[in-house]
């Protein structure tokens, strides 16, 4: 028998909270031996942008520990900016100003600009002009104060601009909302800060960080061992369908299973489909996606649930940087051709 490994956790005593009044973050081992392959590794976890965080190093040296530490605050500052729920927050001024144009920080450039490829990619389904459907679709506060109400909508949801008629000006670094529209960057902005840490942290070691189970990944552990990813079942959490063994790149899932509410006494999710206005209305409950970052596989797994399971796969299929599995509404699931290859081996 193996003898334990050593895994270190940093926690948020007392939560993000804590953090903002300046307590001090812990930081200790783990009692017990942890899994075979996260020998020598340390993480962080915290709540933010609407999810948990987790951040995991392949390390345990002082600089990788000190690196960890700051990942709340990194969150911290990019939720500041980017969040749709915080009246102050950089975006809330963005989308108070619809028709003029605004200078921006780097960083909200940065979030736009992968939106806007988000949008390329996928042909306008994926776009980041959706806010007055998602309001209108009832999805007005932070997804944990609505659990259990009946929330008020629109008796017709309104038209989603093309996303080409956002206009930017890369000389001056200004954002011009077209008349009636507002930003929400959601999942692309989890994406993108999931990415962003995962490139600080990857100087000290392979790392993976995880926003809300929307993976990015970063170099290679020791002996090459993958980094093991389970993918739930949306109809049964508590099983999982597959493992996915990966060394590289990111893992997202979207779908209509978790972010769900009632308006009007009608069932109601954050996809919108912007063709109308409206929550998806497709066979797909949740579509996983692996690709060559986390940014592309939001991007993607949106692509696939808007779509459908025939047009949703066959969208897969005709990309082979992706690979995917679908879960539909029946129970049944669907698998990309490339996705056998991804799949956790047992190392003997």
């Amino acid at each position: 028998m193996k003898p334990p490994e050593a895994l270190v956790e940093i926690r948020l005593s007392g939560g993000l909270d804590a953090w903002r009044e300046g307590r001090p973050l812990e930081v200790s081992p783990v009692v017990g031996p942890a899994a075979e392959d996260l020998s020598h590794h340390a993480r962080v976890e915290f709540p933010a942008m609407g999810c948990t965080i987790r951040a995991e190093v392949a390390s345990t040296e002082p600089d990788a520990l000190a690196g960890l530490a700051q990942v709340a605050g990194w969150f911290e500052a990019w939720e500041a900016r980017l969040s749709r729920f915080r009246p102050e927050s950089e975006l809330s001024h963005i989308n108070a100003s619809a028709g003029t144009p605004v200078g921006v920080s780097p960083v909200m450039w940065q979030v736009i600009q992968a939106s806007l490829q988000a949008a390329r990619t996928s042909q306008g389904l994926v776009t980041p002009l959706i806010l007055p459907a998602l309001l209108a679709a009832g999805y007005d506060r932070p997804f944990d104060e609505m659990r259990g109400e009946d929330r008020p909508s629109a008796l017709n949801p309104p038209p989603v601009p093309d996303w080409p008629e956002l206009g930017l000006d890369p000389s001056a670094h200004t954002v011009r909302l077209p008349m009636g529209s507002r930003l929400d960057l959601g999942g692309i902005a989890k994406g993108w800060a999931a990415e962003r840490t995962a490139e600080r942290l990857a100087t000290h070691g392979p790392v993976m960080v995880s926003a809300g189970g929307d993976i990015a990944l970063r170099g290679i552990r020791r002996r090459s061992t993958p980094w093991r990813i389970a993918v739930a079942d949306p109809h049964a959490p508590e099983r999982d369908l597959i493992t996915l063994g990966l060394r590289s790149g990111g893992v997202a899932t979207s779908g209509t299973d978790y972010r769900r509410w009632k308006s009007g006494g009608a069932p109601m999710h954050h996809l919108i489909d912007p063709r109308t206005g409206a929550p998806s209305n497709t066979d797909v409950v949740s579509a996983t996606i692996v690709a060559p970052s986390l940014e592309l596989g939001e991007a993607a797994a949106k692509v696939a649930v808007l779509l459908g399971s025939r047009e949703g796969l066959a969208w897969i299929e005709r990309r082979p940087e992706l690979a995917g599995l679908l879960v539909l509404a029946s129970g049944a699931r669907l698998e990309s051709r490339r996705l056998e290859s991804l799949l956790w081996r047992d190392r003997g």
